[in-house]
C-alpha cells in the first residue's frame, strides 16, 4: 500500500502560479495529478515515470511541469500561467505498471489540494 501526501495549492489571480507537491510512501513507478471540478468529470493533469517519462493533458501542456525527486519519492507540479478553468480539487495519484498515461487506472490516491483561481 503507498500513502501520498499533498501539500501546496491555494489561491491566486489569473495569470499566476502555484507548486504543488506530492510525497509517496516508497517507490512506485508511475505517479500523477488529477483534478475535478464541481459536477464534472475527474480529468488527469499530468503525469511522469520512474524514468522521467511525461504525459499532460492538452489543456494543461506548455502552462504545467511535472517533475520528480526520485531520491525522496516526491513529484512537483508546477502551475503557470493559471487561469480560471484550472481551478479544481488536485489529486495526486500513483500507479504499479511499466505505463503511466493518463488515461490508465491510477490505483492511490491522496486526500487532495485546492487550487482556486480567480480573476
Amino acid at each position: 500500500q503507498v500513502q501520498l501526501v499533498e501539500s501546496g495549492g491555494g489561491s491566486v489571480q489569473t495569470g499566476g502560479s502555484l507548486s504543488l507537491s506530492c510525497v509517496a510512501s516508497g517507490y512506485i513507478h508511475c505517479m500523477g495529478w488529477f483534478r475535478q471540478s464541481p459536477g464534472m468529470q475527474r480529468e488527469g493533469v499530468a503525469s511522469i515515470s520512474a524514468g522521467g517519462s511525461t504525459y499532460y493533458s492538452d489543456s494543461v501542456k506548455g502552462r504545467f511541469t511535472i517533475s520528480l525527486d526520485s531520491a525522496t519519492n516526491t513529484i512537483y507540479l508546477q502551475m503557470n500561467s493559471l487561469k480560471s478553468e484550472d481551478t479544481a480539487m488536485y489529486y495526486c495519484a500513483a500507479r504499479t505498471g511499466a505505463a503511466c498515461r493518463l488515461a490508465l487506472e491510477y490505483y492511490y490516491w491522496g486526500q487532495g489540494t485546492q487550487v482556486t483561481v480567480s480573476s
